[in-house]
């Protein structure tokens, strides 16, 4: 195209025998009269495209998070149109298909309500900015904690993803005799990456306030600790309220930390940063094992937390890349966090 203009050959009869357009046979042009060859040919600067800008990635799974209502939008679940509002009210606009593309590539996809992405909560945003802020606030001398059960958990042979040899079909039994069930309550120490777990036999205030005491035991330096969860019935009964109220009256006595609990949003799991910890710990010793037992399986994960905690404090300012480089999500509270697995069965 440049040797035709050279040549003296009329633009429109160049541009039509390619097929392009004036204005890109124009820049051409005007990059050989600027450079010669070597800026004709030279490798172009990668554009920018609003598909790989982290912030607008983050602001919508923040908007995904929140229910359509907080928005004005009266919908119960989210649309390509809506979403495309409400970045539009947060001042990023972006087409629909940039916010189609996100989304597929993190993983989403129109599912059922089994899959649940969106909580309910009509409090949601005024408890993620208490959340924020007691994060932004915690002091050297406090600890906030990311609390949840995994489990009941069946022990018997589990199927999952693993490198396998041409010609190898692997198969799980469809029915099998369960080995032994367990339940792992655990919380994670955001600040630090340390988790403190006990095995229950029940989910249930009982067994929350058996770890709650290992924390103030583990933890007694401290001045505060802070408590994370769900609205699971037992983390909001009346006893627990009034255990923890009886608690904080007697540590401001004879000394101790005082306990604050910080819940999370109702129906929202993917905010719990704990979640991603236990779906690392799922991917590394859960999936494609056959322990013979439950003694076996929880061996197993103790010593998959116990690595996990040396590590970090080793390493405290990087997640690092060793097995807990399944997990979902760094470790550290956001609202555009999917730290559950929304393909996840325990």
């Amino acid at each position: 195209m440049v040797l035709g203009s050279l040549r003296g050959w009329p633009p429109p009869a160049i541009c039509a025998f390619p097929g392009i357009q004036k204005k890109t046979y124009g820049g051409y042009c005007q990059a050989y009269e600027r450079g010669g060859a070597a800026a004709l040919f030279a490798a172009r600067p990668p554009t920018h495209k609003k598909v790989d800008s982290e912030p607008l990635k983050r602001l919508i799974f923040t908007i995904l998070h929140e229910p359509p209502l907080n928005y004005g939008i009266n919908r119960t679940a989210w649309t390509m149109r809506t979403l495309q509002h409400a970045l539009a009210v947060k001042g990023s606009p972006a087409c629909r298909d940039t916010i189609r593309m996100i989304t597929h590539q993190a993983g989403w996809r129109w599912l059922k309500a089994r899959k649940v992405l969106t909580s309910t909560d009509p409090d949601y945003s005024e408890r993620v900015r208490t959340l924020r802020s007691t994060l932004a606030s915690v002091q050297a001398n406090e600890a906030f904690f990311s609390i949840d059960e995994y489990g009941p958990f069946i022990v018997r042979q589990h199927g999952g993803t693993a490198l396998t040899p041409p010609g190898t079909v692997r198969t799980v039994p469809a029915r099998q005799r369960a080995r032994g069930t367990l339940i792992l309550t655990a919380a994670l120490e955001l600040s630090t990456n340390q988790v403190t777990h006990v095995y229950s036999a029940n989910k249930n205030t009982a067994e929350m306030i058996r770890l709650i005491e290992i924390l103030t035991t583990k933890y007694a330096a401290c001045r505060q600790l802070y408590l994370s969860w769900d609205a699971a019935s037992w983390h909001t009964s009346n006893r627990l309220k009034d255990w923890l109220a009886q608690q904080n009256a007697e540590a401001q006595v004879r000394g101790g930390p005082q306990i604050t609990a910080v819940p999370l949003p109702s129906c929202a799991p993917f905010l719990n940063v704990i979640e991603a910890v236990f779906s690392g710990m799922a991917r590394a010793v859960i999936h494609n094992s056959k322990y013979p037992s439950a003694e076996e399986a929880n061996a197993a994960i103790d010593r998959y937390l116990a690595e996990r905690n040396a590590h970090f404090q080793a390493h405290p300012e990087r997640a690092g890349e060793w097995v807990w480089g399944l997990e979902r999500q760094p470790v550290v509270f956001s609202e555009a966090n999917t730290c559950k697995d929304p393909a996840y069965r325990r």
